[in-house]
Parts: structure tokens; sequence; C-alpha cells
């Protein structure tokens, strides 16, 4: 295999900014050493040149001294609704590649209610839903309780947890509200889905035609040739059924290693490729490339319908407590692996590599 001078950009927690009345976890979507040390050693395990950049204010300057043949980014951005959209639109002025989806799809998806309105227009199933801006705004009428609120714009569960579930309309204004002052963005509200919460990732890039639409033949052939489907992995929330009914921002960063993950999750093989299906298209339909994981909820009154509740085209890749990782764990591809992966499919993607 051919080696390569790649770049690993990511956003760590310790050198994040800190202002006036930030939330308390403003930066939990950020990354750690340890996660981006694991990185650089795994892309150097496959034969290549790796180091750090910090995608931050520097990163013009610093990527062009550098001058990698390819960038491996998992930056999430400090500030902006487009944020995670930075590093890479610098990068396509650059005409440096990188790994993962593009400008348009981060900026896309990092948007719930935008991922979601191009979800609806494709016919994919995915809770209804109302975006907020105001605290006031009245409730549409095909909006029923309970509910689920959440911020627009936050990834790493930020601003969930169990009082996300509202069952009236003090309960979720009263939860719009935090959101509205903690946050500084609109508000998610969507029919909550009383049922299992379920992920699958997948690595690859869909081959043949991929126009940002579904075959309006729907009988024919399911179009997700060129991609890996990783096991679907579940959460088990039963030991904090008291505390915890949704996978919170508290189970994801304070938890994460006490939690019991299914993997592959206990469900049948229509269902799983009902779900492999799903991921497939909302990866179409967004434009992402290389990686991505596909959130869903199985709504329990409705014979385990699946529910596509978001895309994540820059999934964690923390060793042993990522959803992605644990995943392809499970499918008997370790972290380096992995990593190398990822990396092989965006440089086939650029014809650096067959």
């Amino acid at each position: 295999m051919k080696s390569f001078k790649v770049a690993v950009l990511a956003n760590l927690k310790k050198n994040a900014p800190h202002f006036d009345g930030m939330a308390d976890d403003q930066w939990d979507d950020l990354d750690s050493e340890s996660t981006v040390n694991a990185l650089v050693n795994a892309l150097r395990e496959g034969g290549h040149q790796a180091d750090f950049l910090e995608g931050d204010i520097n990163f013009y300057d610093n990527v062009r001294k550098f001058k990698p043949d390819i960038c491996f980014n998992i930056c999430e951005g400090h500030f902006g609704d487009a944020r995670e959209a930075q590093v890479p639109a610098m990068l396509e002025m650059l005409r440096i590649p990188y790994t993962g989806s593009k400008v348009l799809t981060l900026a896309l998806s990092l948007d719930k209610p935008a991922t979601k309105r191009i979800l609806h227009w494709h016919e994919l199933p995915t809770p209804r839903f109302q975006v907020f801006e105001r605290v006031g705004e009245p409730l549409n009428d095909d909006m029923a309780f309970p509910l689920f609120v959440k911020p627009s714009r936050e990834g790493t569960g930020m601003g969930v947890s169990g009082q996300s579930i509202v069952n009236n309309e003090t309960e979720m204004r009263a939860q719009i509200a935090i959101i509205i002052k903690r946050y500084q963005e609109p508000v998610l509200v969507e029919q909550y889905i009383e049922g299992r919460e379920v992920t699958v990732g997948v690595v690859g890039n869909l081959t043949g035609p991929v126009a940002r639409r579904l075959p309006e033949n729907r009988h024919a052939p399911r179009i997700q040739a060129g991609l890996h489907f990783l096991p679907p992995m579940e959460v088990d929330l039963q030991e904090f059924v008291g505390s915890d009914v949704v996978y919170s921002n508290r189970l994801k960063t304070d938890l994460a290693d006490q939690l019991n993950y299914l993997c592959p999750a206990p469900l049948d093989e229509d269902t799983i490729d009902e779900l492999n299906w799903l991921t497939a298209a909302a990866f179409r339909v967004t434009g992402a490339l290389d990686v991505s994981r596909v959130d869903f909820r199985l709504n329990a009154h409705e014979n385990w319908k699946p529910y596509i509740l978001e895309i994540n085209p820059l999934p964690g890749l923390a060793p042993g407590i990522s959803d992605l990782v644990i995943e392809a764990a499970a499918d008997g591809i370790g972290h380096t692996e992995l990593v190398n992966n990822i990396l092989n499919t965006a440089l086939r993607r650029y014809g650096m590599i067959e």
C-alpha cells in the first residue's frame, strides 16, 4: 500500500475557547487527546506519515505549511450554524483532499430540522416535527403529546435528558425556554417515538447513479451497493429507566464506559434489512461520503417500525466507546483497521489508490 502524508484534523476540548455565559456542555462534542492520538497512531500503523492539526483560526496557514497529501477530518468547529463545514470549506479552497462528507452535507446534517425536511421530501420515515424560534409560538395542529424537545444544531446528545420528553404545553414551553437560553439557537420539537433506540454505521460510497434523490420506482432494486453496513447497535437503557429513558448527553459523556451496548442488536433479518436500506437512503439524499452513522427509533406501537432521527457524517471514533467503533468491533474490525478503511475509502474516491 502506498504511503501518504496525512493531517489528522480535529478540535480538542482542551483547546476550545471559553466565554461568559457558555453552557456547561458547550464543548461536549469535541475530542479528547486520547482519541486524536489513537487516530494518528492508527494511521501510522497503516504505513502513513500522520500528525495532528487543530482546526482553529490558525488552521489555514498551518495546513499550507504542513502540505498533506490528504486530511483525516473529524473537526466539529467552534462557532456558527455550519461550523462543521468550515474546515472542509478551507480545504476545498486549497484543493486538499479530505475524508468524509463535503461542505454542503456537513452544513445540512448539523441542522437537524433541515435534514428532516430533506428526509420528509423523499418520503423517508422521520417523526413529525416543528421548529421554535420563540417560546410562545403556537403548536401545530398535527403535533400531539408526548413530544421530544432538543436543540437544532448540537451533537453528542447535548441538551437531551429525561426532561426532553414533554407531556403538555407547560412542560414543552419550559423546555424550549431552557434550550433557547442555553444554546441561543432554534429548538426542534418532534413527535416522541416510544420504543428502542438503534444506530447503524456505514463505511464506503454508493456506486452507480447516486444523485441526491431516490428512484421514482420504489419497487426497483434498492441502491446500496458500495456501502459496508456495520452491525446495528442498541443501547440497553434498562438500568437507567428511573433517570434516562433516552440516550442522553449524560450517558454519552459521563457514563459511556458503563453502558451495556447490544451489538449486534437483537433484531430480525427483515428489520436489519430495512434499517440498512434506510441508512443507505439517508446517506444518499444528504450526499454523504466515506462514513456515516444513522440514528433510529423503533416505534413500539407500530410493530417496531423504524423512524430516522438524524444522520451523523462525522461519527465519533474514540476507541472502545464510540458507537461506530463498537459496531466495527462486532464486525471483527479493530480500531486501526476501521480508521484505515475510512482513509482508503476516501483515497479511492479521489483516485489516489485503486
